[in-house]
């Protein structure tokens, strides 16, 4: 009996084992439960989806005369910005800055789903206005975090800084 009991508990911690690392929970009904997690730092996905869509955004609002694909893709930029929030919203700090950041993440998401609601209007001056808010609420939490980056729309950016890449080898 003590031999059944200890193999059934090394199967059942096996079992686990396995399938831990996969974060996918099957719950009680057999539905699969994704568990969501972050994969990308938080600086990548700023540089990479934040601030690429917002710079676009901002040179599409800048154009002379803007075409309906324009106008389509513009939106579609604010809306990747609102879904840069939640992600963000999936990596809070460990510390008490928590409420904050969820908080500033739950900001822009709004902020950008108002942009991307002005921009679907095609009215030019209202979209300029709204991503200047836009812009103040990136700024807010900026300032909050201690992030030495201000955000400036419609005005030239500087080139942004050269990183060294370290590629670590597993």
């Amino acid at each position: 009996m003590k031999t059944y009991l200890r193999n059934a508990l090394l199967f059942a911690a096996s079992g686990l084992a396995f399938a831990w690392p996969f974060g996918d929970v099957t719950s009680q009904t057999g539905k699969v439960v994704p568990k969501l997690e972050p994969i990308a730092e938080t600086r990548l996905l700023m540089e990479a989806i934040a601030h690429a869509n917002f710079r676009g955004l901002e040179r599409n609002l800048t154009k002379k005369e803007i075409d309906e694909q324009s106008w389509v893709f513009a939106r579609g930029q604010a809306l990747l910005i609102a879904e840069t929030a939640n992600l963000l919203m999936l990596r809070p700090p460990k510390n008490q800055g928590e409420a904050v950041w969820f908080e500033r993440s739950m900001d822009l998401r709004k902020q950008a789903m108002l942009t991307a609601q002005e921009v679907a209007k095609k009215d030019v001056e209202r979209s300029k206005a709204s991503l200047r808010s836009l812009a103040a609420s990136c700024n807010r939490c900026h300032q909050s975090f201690r992030v030495p980056i201000e955000i400036a729309p419609f005005q030239q950016p500087d080139a942004p800084p050269l990183r060294k890449v370290v590629h670590v080898e597993n």
